[in-house]
């Protein structure tokens, strides 16, 4: 009897480890596909831009930019993560003084071209502790959502502000929590 007992604690114990190896592994998985994006962006006839498709990536990011010319004409260029990196921090030291439109409340729709690179890739260009902290602001929160027309962003509950203080995220089982601060689905750990 003692036998099964101990049979049955180390069936409990591995079938719990399982359980939480995936998690975890699911978890890593989610943090590794946030990590780099593939992104196409297309100018509005405003001349400013927006995000019609974002898809996760293992490779770098990259992004291709649609653009019409004066006849109405159509060219897309292929943009590298280098150059994406390089735009992104210009934008976020423009960010950073007050002199972005990532600062501004106004609602026009899309955004330069720089500014909507940052809005949608931060964490992934320049790092989770700037994307993280860009999170923090109601002004960069609203403009990253209003440039991102992509269904990815759309079901992966894109960036969530929310107005109360208070936000409600569900468990792995199914269970909500609530917590005190702003939450991005996906957060820093991506759990």
């Amino acid at each position: 009897m003692k036998h099964i007992n101990s049979l049955a604690k180390g069936v409990a114990l591995g079938s719990a480890g399982i359980v939480l190896m995936s998690v975890l592994g699911g978890c890593s998985q989610e943090q590794q596909q946030q990590k780099n994006k593939f992104l196409v962006i297309e100018q509005l006839t405003n001349g400013k831009y927006v995000v019609v498709e974002e898809i996760p990536t293992d490779g770098p990011s990259r992004a291709i930019i649609r653009e019409k010319d004066a006849n109405g004409n159509v060219t897309e260029r292929i943009m590298s993560e280098a150059e994406m990196k390089t735009l992104a921090q210009q934008e976020y030291d423009k960010f950073q003084h007050g002199g972005s439109e990532l600062n501004q409340n106004n609602g026009g729709e899309g955004m330069g071209l720089a500014g909507t690179i940052l809005a949608v890739a931060a964490g992934s260009l320049l790092g989770n502790m700037i994307g993280n902290a860009l999170l923090n602001n109601s002004n960069f929160l609203n403009k990253a959502n209003s440039v991102n027309r992509s269904a990815y962003h759309r079901s992966a509950g894109a960036y969530s502000p929310n107005k109360s203080g208070s936000s409600a995220k569900k468990s792995f089982f199914g269970s909500s929590s609530s917590g005190s601060s702003k939450k991005y689905s996906g957060g820093f750990f991506g759990g």
